[in-house]
Formats: C-alpha cells, sequence, structure tokens
C-alpha cells in the first residue's frame, strides 16, 4: 500500500514548500509594518524606486556579458566584473587628465562620451583576450576546467591592476551638468540617475536590435543553439565566440563609466566583485542565456535592493537594516536557485546541456 507513497509525497519538496510560505509571510509581514507606519511618504518610495531602476540598469548591462557567454559556450566567465572593472579604472585617468586640463569643465558631454570609448575599448581588450588566451584552448575541456581558469583569471586581472594602477581608493571628477535634481511630484530625483537610466536602456536597447536583427546576431543565436551544426551551415564559430566576449566587453566598459558618474567613489582594483557577483545573480534572477531576461533581472535586482531595506527589513525590526543591501543579492541568488533554477524568463535545461 505504502510501497510508492515516497513517489508520490517527498519531505524535501514539503520543506521548500514551507520556505516559500515563510518567505513569502515574512515579506508581507515587514512591508505592512513599514507601510503602516507612515515613515515613507509616496515621494520617498519613488526616489527610491529611480535610484533604484538606476543601479539595476547597471547590474543589467554587465549581466548581460554573463548570459551572452553562458548562451554561447555554456559556462560562467567568473572574471567578467574584472573586465567591469578594467574599463571603469582606466578611465578614471582619462577623466582626471580631461578634469585637470579644464576640458571636462568646458566640454562635460563630450568628456563622457571620451571615457565611454576609453572604458568600452579597455573592457573589450581584455575580454578578448580573456576568450583567446584563457579559454579557447580549454574549449573541448570538461566544463569544471574553464570555470576554475575564470576564477583564476579574475584573481590575476585582479592583482595585475593593483600592480599597475595602484592600491588605493580613487573618485572621478564631479561633473556639474550631472549634479542637479529634478522634483517631479514631490519626489527629489536626481539627474544622474535619469542620465545613467536612460544610457543603459539604449545600449540594451541596441544589443537586443544587434541580435534579433543583423546576420551576425542571427549566427549568434544558431551558435548558442548548436554549435556543430552551426558550423555545418558555414558559420564561423570562432568568430562568433569573438565577437560575444567582444560584446560583452564593449556592454561592461560602458557599464564601469555609468558607474563611475553615478557612484563616483570607490574605483579600485577589486572594486568588480560585488557588482559582478550582483550581476552574475541578476543572470540567474532573469535566466541564464536569456538576454531580455538578464536585462530584467538586473533591473528588478536593483529596485529590490534600493526597497527591500527599507520596505521589508525595518518593518520586521532588524537593526542597520540599509547596510544589508549586498546581503539582499546573496538571498536573492539562494533563493532563485532553491526555487525556480532556470530564472524568471528561462527555460529548464534539458538533460544535455544541464
Amino acid at each position: 500500500m505504502f510501497r510508492n507513497a515516497p513517489e508520490r509525497f517527498s519531505w524535501v519538496a514539503l520543506l521548500l514548500w514551507a520556505l516559500r510560505v515563510g518567505v513569502v509571510i515574512l515579506i508581507v509581514w515587514g512591508a505592512s509594518a513599514t507601510i503602516a507606519s507612515g515613515r515613507y511618504s509616496a515621494s520617498n518610495w519613488i526616489s527610491l524606486i529611480v535610484a533604484g531602476l538606476a543601479q539595476g540598469s547597471v547590474y543589467a548591462l554587465i549581466a548581460l556579458g554573463y548570459s551572452l557567454v553562458y548562451g554561447i559556450l555554456l559556462m560562467i566567465n567568473f572574471a567578467h566584473g574584472e573586465v567591469f572593472m578594467a574599463g571603469a579604472f582606466t578611465a578614471y585617468f582619462a577623466a582626471r587628465a580631461l578634469a585637470n586640463s579644464g576640458y571636462l569643465e568646458k566640454h562635460p558631454l563630450l568628456t563622457i562620451g571620451a571615457l565611454l570609448l576609453v572604458a568600452m575599448t579597455t573592457s573589450t581588450i581584455i575580454a578578448v583576450l580573456l576568450e583567446r588566451i584563457a579559454y579557447r584552448p580549454l574549449r573541448n575541456a570538461p566544463r569544471l576546467v574553464p570555470l576554475i581558469t575564470a576564477i583564476g583569471a579574475s584573481f590575476f586581472l585582479q592583482y595585475t591592476f593593483r600592480g599597475l594602477y595602484g592600491s588605493g581608493f580613487k573618485a572621478y571628477p564631479a561633473f556639474e551638468i550631472l549634479r542637479g535634481r529634478w522634483v517631479i511630484g514631490g519626489a527629489s530625483i536626481q539627474i544622474v540617475q535619469v542620465v545613467v537610466l536612460v544610457s543603459a536602456l539604449l545600449l540594451m536597447a541596441a544589443l537586443f536590435w544587434f541580435v534579433e536583427r543583423t546576420k551576425t546576431g542571427k549566427s549568434m543565436r544558431a551558435v548558442s543553439e548548436d554549435k556543430e551544426i552551426a558550423a555545418l551551415m558555414g558559420i564561423d564559430v570562432n568568430r562568433v565566440i569573438f565577437i560575444t566576449f567582444a560584446i560583452g566587453g564593449l556592454l561592461a566598459g560602458a557599464a564601469g563609466v555609468l558607474r563611475g558618474l553615478y557612484q563616483p567613489q570607490g574605483i579600485s582594483a577589486f572594486m568588480g566583485f560585488i557588482p559582478g557577483l550582483k550581476a552574475f545573480t541578476a543572470a540567474v534572477l532573469g535566466g541564464i542565456g536569456n538576454i531580455p531576461g538578464a536585462m530584467l533581472g538586473g533591473i528588478f535586482l536593483g529596485v529590490v535592493e534600493s526597497i527591500g531595506p527599507n520596505l521589508v527589513l525595518e518593518g520586521l525590526g532588524i537593526p542597520g537594516a540599509n547596510q544589508l543591501r549586498d546581503a539582499i543579492a546573496i538571498v536573492m541568488l539562494v533563493l532563485v536557485l532553491i526555487f525556480r533554477p532556470q530564472g524568471i524568463l528561462g527555460e529548464k535545461l534539458s538533460e544535455e546541456k544541464a
């Protein structure tokens, strides 16, 4: 009678459902307590959401690099955070030189364009060198080998840039054109937040158009489906992979400058670890290998990170809630891996890809 009971009933499944219910109860309880207390007005929530959208758009740009590489090679490029760091750190020196010469004050928009060019070029070079030197020789190796190599490349880049640029923290110079605020419906919104958000959305839209509408983009989608068949159809797989890493580097470099404009402090050789981890969380949240999913996951993570401490943690009576922002990304990564490993827009992996 009970021979097939284990197949119908699983204690693990029961515990997971209990955990789901517990998480939902805590979120609702904390949010309800915060809203009922009236500590924050509607304008405060709007300001927090806009800040989260700006921060999340930076995560999304970095997350796209993880998703693009995974979609093509089914590997996690854990050195991608350092690709982001390389662009942001190199652009700092260009920004400082332009500020000291007075060019930044006279031509702030052209200066931002120059910084984007420097950062995107640097990050692209680092990304394609990683692919050519570290990953291409291991393309047919067991999947654990490229993963370990990526971690080693991450440490190599961190300490290489520390040796080249120094171990101290740097800060981007101030852009007076971005220092103002707009008051909309009683909500105070920083101009730099709007600039960062719009710039990131334009870059993401350009990437989506490139992948969906161009011949190279179609080749990328074909290679992501099956490299062998794509090669038989005349597609240069090595070239597609090279372009994929280059695009990921371009987006990471742009994200580095946008992060430097939004949060000028904290430029260092180790600045890529936390944003890289959060971007990886965003990629998993949206569905690793899914481009729209990475965009959605990054923006969603930024908003949750912005309003979560104030909305949920404070309502639960947790002291120093705003100091736990970085922990939110880790918690979300764990919850996604437990409850929906394929992510919001991802598909369940087949046995061949799992």
